[in-house]
């Protein structure tokens, strides 16, 4: 069983299907620590509500980025976790936590990278650039974490067709509920130690 740590800054309906996962067997796995960049947000209340530590860590709360980074770093490694899951961490990582745990850092971004992606590119900008480019699809992608933005290997991805009618809203909304899917599935198979990187293919053993 591997211990997890997930990173939040919003809802965390994300770090919810981790917790529902654990919780229904598919996912063989322990969340050891939930970290949020921001204070107040509902996340912190479903790790509360599972029982799960979780610790605030702002960069707002540093004067100098070095030392959110080096707070981070020290929490993410005190709490003994193997793996990093960035649910809907809105926050950069160091170079330091990325080389410390490469290949066990697992993120979610709403779109199929290598479109919509990148920096600056997150929540509901993603969607709104979707439907401004007129793409026919879009969708959620998993994939592991390397020091670029949204550059790194991909574990998983599933398209979302976008409806002519789409808002932001409702097209966020479809992408969401593939990332309630395919986010748990990613999690489950780290945790099986089933997911091997060659170059920059992820092979599901």
């Amino acid at each position: 069983m591997k211990k997890l740590a997930v990173m939040v800054s919003g809802g965390g309906t994300d770090l919810q299907s981790i917790i529902d996962g654990i919780a229904n067997g598919k996912i063989a796995g322990e969340i050891v620590l939930v970290i949020s960049s921001k204070p107040g947000v509902y996340a912190l209340t479903r790790a509360e509500k599972a029982g799960i530590p979780a610790k605030v860590i702002s960069p707002r709360d540093f004067a100098r980025q070095e030392d959110f980074f080096a707070a981070n770093l020290a929490a993410l490694q005190e709490s003994g976790a193997e793996g990093i899951i960035l649910a809907g961490y809105l926050s950069i990582l160091s170079k330091e936590v990325v080389e410390a745990y490469a290949g066990r850092i697992i993120n979610t971004h709403p779109a199929l990278i290598p479109s919509f992606c990148g920096k600056g590119f997150y929540g509901n900008r993603v969607h709104q650039a979707v439907l401004d480019y007129g793409a026919k699809l879009s969708g959620a992608t998993i994939h592991f974490v390397d020091e670029g933005a949204d550059t790194g290997p991909i574990i998983m991805q599933e398209a979302v067709p976008v409806l002519p009618d789409d808002t932001v809203e409702t097209l966020s909304a479809r992408v969401l509920e593939v990332e309630h899917r395919i986010l748990p599935e990613s999690v489950a198979l780290f945790c099986e130690d089933r997911l091997v990187l060659h170059g920059r293919t992820v092979h599901i053993l």
